[in-house]
Order: structure tokens, then sequence, then C-alpha cells
């Protein structure tokens, strides 16, 4: 549960910063947005709506990517994580109209800062 909510804190705040410090990179409200009937009018709300839908990304269908891309992980050492992160943070981007990180680097970008974040937040959890 731990891990759940730290995925979910540092997507949102990774997503936050991409939106202020990568060219390219917007998050926008856009007149009618709502997520299942909740209206969305803040950006905030739509920050805090995209951290938490890619954090359960992160939480439940990266570990199967990882699973099933492990060979293409071996023979590159590791860098395919990177482009399976990418492609979660793209999956983002195409379900909402209001996050936009058009083409190859501002989504690496955007991954890299999400992941130190995750990097970060993990060095300051003692882990039982």
């Amino acid at each position: 549960m731990r891990n759940l909510l730290f995925n979910i804190i540092a997507a949102g705040a990774g997503l936050w910063l991409a939106s202020l410090y990568v060219p390219g990179v917007k998050v926008a409200v856009i007149s009618g947005s709502n997520f299942f009937g909740f209206p969305i009018t803040q950006d905030w709300q739509i920050i805090l709506t995209l951290g938490i839908i890619l954090g359960l990304l992160n939480f439940f269908v990266k570990p199967i990517l990882d699973i099933i891309t492990l060979p293409l992980r071996i023979i590159t050492l590791g860098i395919f994580g990177f482009f399976v992160n990418m492609s979660l943070i793209w999956i983002v981007d195409v379900m909402f109209k209001e996050f936009s990180a058009p083409w190859f680097w501002p989504l690496l970008y955007t991954t890299l800062i999400i992941w130190g974040l995750n990097v970060i937040l993990s060095l300051f959890v003692k882990r039982p």
C-alpha cells in the first residue's frame, strides 16, 4: 500500500514539475473537463487525477510489462526500462486531452523526472 502511495505522489509531482520545466509538456484544464462525472476546474485537480492514474499504471501494469520485456531489458542492460516508463506516460497522454507530452524528448525528460522523484522518495522511507 505504501508503494502505491509513493507511486501516486511521485507521478503527480513529476507531472507537475515536467509541466513547469520541460518544454512541450502541458497540463491544462479544458472547459467541460470531468473525471467520471466529477468536474475538474483547477490545474491541481487535473494534476492530481493524472498522478493517480499514472501511479496506478506504474503499480499494476508496469510489473507485467517488466516481465514481458525482460529479455529486451537484459540485452540493453536495463535501458529498455525507460521505454516502458515512457510508454506508460504516453498512455496517459492518449487517455487525457488535458495532458500533452509530444514526441520523444519531452516524454524522456518527464520519465527521468518521475524516476528521480521515485528514487528520492525511496531513500526517505525506511524499509521494514
